[in-house]
C-alpha cells in the first residue's frame, strides 16, 4: 500500500483522471504517480463543479487498488459453485476454455449467452464498446439495462423530452430548493455545496424525502412522506398552485401542451387528500405550494429514489410538471435537474456497433429480473435456457432483488459463468473462471456526466497491477480467439475514445484530443435551456398530456400509482408484513462497490436497520440488539438500531453490503421483489414489505 501521506515533490508526476461511478458528480481526479506507484488521489480545484473536493469512498481511491486482496491472476473454479474456491490458471489457458464453451453454446444458440453489466464504470471504452461489439458479432442476448434510472428517464422524456434540466452550478442563485428523492450529502456531494452556497445567501432548503437523512438534518424544512406517495404530493402542490393562481400564464399559453387537462386532475388533489396518502400534515403541503408559487427563482433537484417504485415514472411525470406551471424555466436559477445526460452526444453506434448483430434480433432480457430467467427453462416463448453468463462492470448476487433466486440461478451446476473483477465479490464466489481487470487508475476511458456538463477524460496513471486487463482487452482476446476479424476488434483504447464523442452541436466541437489534454471541458448551450420553450418533445413544448404516452395505450397525464406493496395498496399482505422498507446506500458504499475498502467498511461498522421506537416497542426490541427482517421471498440478519429519523411503520435498511459480510449470508436484497416499475422497466427497491422480529 503506497504512503498517500507523502508529500509532492519535484519528481511526482500528475495525471488527470475522472471518477467512474455512478454518481452525479463525476469528479475531475489529480493523481499524484512516484516511480510508477499512485500515491495520491485529489480532486482538481480547477474544476468548476469538483473545485477540489472528492467524497471519503474516492479519496481512498488508492487504499482500493492496492488493496492486498486485489485479483491479480486469471481464476479457475475448482470447488463447488458458490465456495469461492479457485486456482490460479494462465490467461492463454482462461481465455482458450471460454471460448471453446462460448462457441459450443453458440452453436446451439447464441441467445443461450448473457451479458450481466451495469455501473461498475461509467466510462463508453471500458463499459459497453469493446464488449457490445463482441456480444453484438455473438448474437447473444440483450439486455436491458434497468436497475438503476429507467423509470425517471421515462417520466423525464414523456413530460420535457429527456434527461435534460438546469446547469447544477446555477442552484447557488435559487431561492428555493427542493432536494427530492435525494441524500445529497452521500450521493451528490457537490450538488451540495451549491446548495449550501444558496443557503448561506437566503435561499430556503427544503428535503422531500422518506425518512429524515443527513441532508434532510440540514435543510430547513423535511416533508417525510410515504414510500412510492410522491406524485400524490406533486399533485397536490399543483393543486395550491392553481387555486392560488400562482402560475406563469404567459410560458404556459407559449410553451406547455395539455394545461386544461393538468388543471382538472390537479384540483382533485386538495392537500388534504394527499396527506391522508402520503402522511404528511395538509398544512406542511400548503406552506411548500406557497413557497413554491413565491419564491423566485425556484429548483427541484430530483434524484433516483422516488422512481424505485410501483409509480416511480409517474411520480417523475408529476414533479417534471411543476416548473412549466410557475415558469420556472425562464430562469437560470430555476427549474429543474435530474440527469444532465441528453445534454450531451456520443456516439453509440460506432462504440457499440450494432451493425455487427447483421438483421438478428436476439431476445432482450431485463437485469432486474435475472433471478427469474436464470431459473427458466428453454420455451417457444422464453427462447433458450440461460447456459452462459459473463459479467463485468456489476455485483447481481449483491445488488440484483429477490437475491435468493439469484443465488440459486447463479448456483446452477450446468451455468458456465465468467466474471470479470477487482476483487472476489458475492458473484465471483459462483464464477467458473474469475478475469481480474484494471481499475480506473490503470486504463483509459471517456466519460460523461449525469450530474453536470462537462465531458471527462480519464488517463491511465500506472501500469496495471499484477497480471489485471482492462475490459476492453479481455474481450479484444476473447474475440480473436472466436475467430473475428473485423477491423473494430482490433482498435486501441484511444481509437474508441476518440470515437465517443459525436460530430453533434450539442459537443459544442469538442473532441478527444482535446479533452484528454485539458481533462474536462464544458458543453456549450444556455444554463436555462427551456427559458423560450423549445423542449425536445414531439411539440416542442412540456408536455402536461401526451400523445405518445395516449397512443401506447397508456395514461396521457401524470398518474397517482401506489406502491405493490403497502399498508394501502396491499392490506391483506399487510397484516403479515406491516413495516414498508427503503435501503438506500450507506454513506461511505457507492452500490456495492468500496464495501470491502477496511478504512470505509470501518466506518460503516456493520450491516444496520434503522427502526423507530413505536415500532420497537411494539416488537420488544431493544436497541443494538440484533433482529431477523423477513417476508415471504427472504430473511436478513441485522442489528437494530432505534431511530426517530424514520417514520413508525417504516423501516430503513442502510445497504448495500456484500452478502458474504451479513451475519446469515444474506442482504437486503434478499426481501426486494423483482416486480417493474410503471414506465421504464426499473427495479421497485423501495417498493417492499416486511416484518422484524427479535433474533
Amino acid at each position: 500500500m503506497p504512503d498517500s501521506s507523502n508529500a509532492v515533490s519535484a519528481q511526482d508526476t500528475t495525471v488527470r483522471a475522472a471518477c467512474p461511478h455512478d454518481c452525479p458528480d463525476t469528479c475531475a481526479l489529480l493523481v499524484t504517480v512516484r516511480n510508477g506507484v499512485a500515491i495520491s488521489v485529489r480532486g482538481d480545484p480547477d474544476h468548476p463543479t469538483t473545485h477540489g473536493a472528492l467524497c471519503a469512498k474516492v479519496s481512498r481511491y488508492t487504499e482500493r487498488t492496492y488493496h492486498p486482496n486485489r485479483l491479480l491472476q486469471p481464476m479457475k473454479r475448482v470447488g463447488p459453485k458458490g465456495s469461492g474456491q479457485f486456482a490460479p490458471v494462465s490467461w492463454d489457458e482462461a481465455l482458450d476454455a471460454i471460448a471453446e464453451r462460448l462457441k459450443e453454446i453458440a452453436a446451439r444458440d447464441p441467445q443461450a449467452i448473457l451479458p450481466y453489466s451495469y455501473g461498475g464504470t461509467l466510462g463508453f471504452v471500458q463499459s459497453e464498446s469493446m464488449a457490445a461489439r463482441f456480444f453484438h458479432k455473438l448474437g447473444a442476448s440483450l439486455l436491458d439495462r434497468t436497475i438503476c434510472s429507467t423509470a425517471g428517464e421515462a417520466g423525464l422524456k414523456a413530460v420535457i423530452g429527456g434527461k435534460m434540466g438546469m446547469d447544477v452550478e446555477q442552484f447557488k442563485h435559487s431561492k428555493l430548493i427542493l432536494i427530492w428523492g435525494s441524500n445529497s450529502i452521500t450521493s451528490n456531494l457537490h450538488f451540495w455545496t451549491y446548495a449550501q452556497r444558496a443557503k448561506r445567501n437566503g435561499a430556503k432548503l427544503v428535503c422531500i424525502d422518506p425518512w429524515r437523512n443527513d441532508t434532510a438534518e440540514k435543510c430547513h424544512d423535511h416533508v417525510q412522506l410515504r414510500p412510492g406517495t410522491d406524485a400524490a404530493l406533486a399533485y397536490a402542490l399543483m393543486h395550491e398552485l392553481i387555486a392560488h393562481d400562482w402560475l406563469d400564464h404567459d410560458y404556459l399559453a407559449q410553451h406547455t401542451v395539455g394545461f386544461a387537462a393538468l388543471r382538472e386532475r390537479a384540483l382533485e388533489w386538495p392537500p388534504e387528500r394527499a396527506a391522508e396518502v402520503c402522511g404528511v400534515p395538509a398544512e406542511q403541503i400548503r406552506q411548500l405550494a406557497r413557497d413554491y408559487g413565491t419564491l423566485t427563482p425556484a429548483a427541484i433537484r430530483m434524484n433516483y429514489g422516488l422512481q424505485r417504485v410501483r409509480g416511480g415514472a409517474n411520480a417523475v411525470r408529476a414533479i417534471a410538471c411543476l416548473p412549466a406551471l410557475v415558469g420556472a424555466w425562464r430562469h437560470d436559477a430555476g427549474g429543474l435537474l435530474m440527469s444532465s445526460s441528453n445534454h450531451f452526444a456520443a456516439n453509440g453506434a460506432a462504440l457499440e456497433r450494432p451493425d455487427l448483430l447483421a438483421g438478428r434480433t436476439p431476445r432482450t432480457l431485463n437485469m432486474v429480473t435475472i433471478g427469474d430467467d436464470l431459473l427458466r427453462p428453454g420455451s417457444a416463448e422464453f427462447g433458450p435456457k440461460v447456459e452462459a453468463v459473463i459479467v463485468y462492470n456489476s455485483n447481481p448476487l449483491a445488488v440484483a432483488p429477490e437475491g435468493d433466486k439469484v443465488r440459486a440461478g447463479f448456483g446452477r451446476d450446468d451455468l458456465f459463468t465468467v466474471v470479470l473483477e477487482h476483487f472476489q465479490t458475492d458473484t465471483a464466489d459462483y464464477a467458473d473462471y474469475l478475469l481480474p481487470a484494471t481499475t480506473q487508475l490503470e486504463h483509459l476511458d471517456v466519460h460523461k456526466a449525469y450530474g453536470h456538463r462537462y465531458w471527462m477524460a480519464n488517463n491511465a496513471a500506472i501500469a496495471p497491477l499484477g497480471q489485471a486487463k482492462p475490459n476492453t482487452e479481455i474481450f479484444r482476446l476473447l474475440a480473436a480467439r472466436m475467430g473475428y476479424t473485423e477491423p473494430c476488434f482490433a482498435e486501441s483504447d484511444e481509437q474508441i475514445a476518440a470515437q465517443a464523442i459525436a460530430p453533434d452541436p450539442r459537443n459544442g466541437g469538442i473532441t478527444w484530443e482535446q479533452l484528454r489534454a485539458s481533462g474536462w471541458a464544458k458543453l456549450p448551450g444556455a444554463a436555462a435551456p427551456f427559458a423560450h420553450g423549445g423542449f425536445p418533445t414531439p411539440s416542442g413544448k412540456c408536455e402536461f398530456w401526451s400523445q405518445r404516452e395516449a397512443d401506447a395505450g397508456r395514461d396521457p397525464l401524470p398518474e397517482v400509482l401506489l406502491p405493490y406493496e403497502s399498508v394501502a395498496s396491499a392490506p391483506e399482505l399487510a397484516t403479515r408484513y406491516p413495516l414498508a422498507m427503503i435501503s438506500p446506500p450507506a454513506r461511505n458504499f457507492l452500490n456495492s462497490s468500496f464495501v470491502n475498502v477496511d478504512s470505509l467498511r470501518n466506518l460503516e461498522g456493520e450491516p444496520l436497520l434503522l427502526l423507530h421506537p413505536d415500532d420497537a416497542v411494539a416488537r420488544g426490541i431493544a436497541d443494538g440488539q440484533m433482529v431477523r427482517t423477513f417476508n415471504d421471498r427472504g430473511a436478513t440478519l441485522t442489528r437494530a438500531r432505534l431511530s426517530s429519523r424514520t417514520r413508525p411503520g417504516q423501516i430503513v435498511a442502510l445497504g448495500i453490503w456484500w452478502r458474504k459480510l451479513y451475519a446469515d449470508g444474506n442482504n437486503v436484497n434478499a426481501l426486494t421483489h423483482q416486480r417493474l416499475t410503471d414506465l421504464g422497466n426499473g427495479p421497485c427497491f423501495y417498493d417492499c414489505l416486511v416484518e422484524v422480529a427479535a433474533a
